[in-house]
């Protein structure tokens, strides 16, 4: 089926949005942060032992958990992006090696997505996650 150059542009800026989180999230650039969520965005990370709630509550929860890694990546792949107009739903794969005390710690996961079209582009506006596995992870999980 033929895509419109609006869906391809759609598609792409999408696409920018999930790389801009993982690249906010890896180097703990927490404000950036404010370019990839509505303002009024629900976000739920409890699928891997997270918090739930408002952007501000996740950006400081992230500060948080973050800070005992001395590295993470957040790779993300494969997602499935349905449009609707000014809206879209996805579901995107990420790999997420994180480096605690020295060993290295693996999740999988995906993002489940609901997405928004705004005056300044493309938002997140409802973000949960889906968890697919976890190794090495710390004890206590």
């Amino acid at each position: 089926m033929t895509k419109s150059l609006r869906e391809l542009s759609d598609r792409l800026e999408i696409q920018d949005l999930l790389v801009d989180y993982s690249d906010a999230v890896d180097r703990r650039d927490w404000d950036a942060l404010d370019h990839v969520f509505t303002p009024d965005a629900v976000i739920d990370f409890r699928a891997t032992g997270g918090a739930h709630g408002d952007l501000p509550t996740i950006k400081a929860f992230l500060a948080d958990a973050l800070s005992h890694f001395t590295a993470s990546q957040h790779l993300v792949a494969a997602s499935k992006i349905e449009l609707a107009g000014d809206t879209a739903t996805g579901r995107t794969m990420c790999h997420n090696p994180m480096v605690l005390d020295g060993q290295v710690m693996f999740v999988g996961l995906w993002y489940v997505d609901r997405f928004v079209r705004t005056e300044a582009g493309w938002r997140i506006r409802h973000r949960e996650q889906e968890l697919a596995y976890l190794h090495n992870a710390p004890s206590g999980r």
